[in-house]
């Protein structure tokens, strides 16, 4: 049977078009973080990582973030097990399943464990079932009970940052007639009843502090994620029309990510026309866009399991309306303030200091139509002010982990997002733009994607794909 696998995946690695190993980062960069990892935990201490159980449904497989971010394989219920004091991976996966390979294609399993060390540049591979004695070795080995780290955290799956991983766990454990333990936690709770001695750590800090800082093949990713994003919105701007429903819109941004190769989504659609804007994570889509409206599109693809978040907002008409020029013309004078200072090697409170001089300028110079409008400015020039961050992490999730922003370095990734409101009237202005920090400042990737009233109102007036696209009744 291992020869038969063999053969067959041998087969398959000389037939089958879709890789079976990622073909964007090579071995080597794993390898690199893996050492990160043996570092960080040190001799006394194994590290342990619990792959993506496979999907429920007829769904395409996605490894979790955690563990394509230290060895790239996806491949469902394959476990990592990282050893401080060798410094060795050892790559724990099930045996084939050939009738399976046979109708979905070749995968990475276990009976062909040295294409895969090959592919890989893991060190050692093994069946799963062998991982509860490779783990009860080690911890009698020595005198001192070993650490054994694993993430705590949610693991971050396909369009799930960890803010909602930890809103989905609560929601399931909080229901009377659910109360599912995460997996995480019920993976803990099983390596606490059969390997008693392990001393339990929680591995995602030291991954988190890793992510921040992005490797040029990573940044490479987001930045095409950005591309991407911004090409949607040019398209739905130039597309949009009264009458239209917002999943329209949506429909429209997923056909440019597919054809240009997004593996995903990062995040559900944000098309939110008119006050239901006020809601910053409002993703129903089921209205019809009128003509008095402004319509925000707030959205993005998974691109190699990067992401990247960009937000823009226009007038469905076509043409701003006064109250929405006012308003607008307002706020992205100020956002084009917030972006300038941006840079590495300087306090987050210089910045935003620099920033605020700026603004605090255009708000006395900028003439308002109403008091709660003057009310709403004042507001938001305070608020930038007072809160503590830029803005968002960005990387493998689109709410991207890491320590809150004190001085900005090269190799980190985060969009600004801050939002003008007016209570009164529900209306929400917000415009959302991906940042990379360079060596000598601040790379606005997402700059192609128009902004400015003119620039907005002048590709509205180019021919649209959902224009010329008819709906089926």
């Amino acid at each position: 049977m291992v020869r038969l696998s063999l053969l067959m995946l041998s087969v398959g690695l000389a037939a089958q078009e879709v890789p079976l190993f990622t073909k964007d980062f090579p071995p080597e960069e794993f390898a690199a973080r893996r050492k990160a990892v043996y570092d960080a935990i040190g001799p006394n201490a194994i590290a342990v990582l619990q792959g993506a159980p496979a999907p429920t449904g007829y769904v395409r497989f996605r490894q979790s973030n955690e563990f394509y971010y230290l060895c790239g394989v996806e491949a469902p219920h394959a476990y990592l097990r990282l050893s401080g004091a060798t410094k060795r991976a050892t790559l724990f996966l099930p045996h084939s399943f050939p009738g399976r390979e046979a109708m979905e294609g070749k995968t990475l399993n276990a009976d062909a464990a040295a294409e895969v060390r090959t592919l890989t540049g893991i060190d050692a591979v093994m069946p799963l079932e062998a991982l509860g004695s490779i783990l009860a070795n080690s911890a009698f080995r020595g005198e001192k009970p070993p650490a054994l780290f694993t993430p705590l955290a949610p693991a971050e799956g396909l369009a799930v940052s960890r803010d909602i991983g930890v809103r989905t766990d609560v929601d399931a454990f909080t229901d009377p007639w659910d109360g599912r333990a995460p997996r995480e936690a019920r993976f803990i709770q099983l390596l606490r009843e059969r390997l008693p001695r392990y001393e339990i750590h929680d591995l995602s800090p030291i991954l988190d502090k890793m992510r921040v800082i992005k490797s040029p093949r990573e940044i490479s990713l987001i930045e095409k994620a950005t591309r991407l994003a911004g090409a949607s919105m040019i398209e739905s701007m130039r597309s949009t029309q009264p009458g239209q429903t917002e999943h329209e819109i949506d429909g429209l941004s997923k056909f440019i990510y597919f054809r240009n190769g997004a593996q995903g989504e990062a995040y559900n659609s944000l098309v939110a026309s008119g006050q239901n804007a006020w809601y910053p994570h409002y993703s129903a889509g089921k209205r019809k866009m009128d003509s008095g409206d402004l319509v925000l599109l707030d959205f993005a693809p998974d691109v190699g399991y990067y992401m990247s978040d960009v937000t823009r907002q226009w007038p469905v008409s076509g043409k701003f309306s006064p109250v929405q020029r006012e308003l607008y013309g307002f706020y992205q004078a100020c956002y084009e303030e917030m972006l300038k200072p941006i840079r590495p090697g300087v306090p987050i409170k210089q910045i935003k200091d620099e920033s605020i001089t700026a603004m605090k300028k255009i708000l006395a110079a900028w003439k308002f139509s109403k008091p709660e409008y003057q009310k709403a400015a004042e507001r938001f020039v305070n608020m930038w002010l007072v809160y503590p961050n830029l803005g968002h992490w960005v990387g493998m999730s689109t709410h991207d982990v890491g320590p809150r922003m004190d001085v900005l370095q090269p190799g980190m990734v985060f969009t600004i997002e801050p939002p003008l409101t007016v209570p009164e009237e529900k209306i929400y202005i917000r415009l959302e733009d991906l940042i990379v920090i360079t060596d000598t400042g601040a790379k606005v990737v997402s700059d192609f994607v128009p902004r400015s009233i003119e620039a907005v109102e002048a590709e509205m007036k180019k021919p649209g794909l959902l224009k010329s696209y008819p709906k089926v009744d």
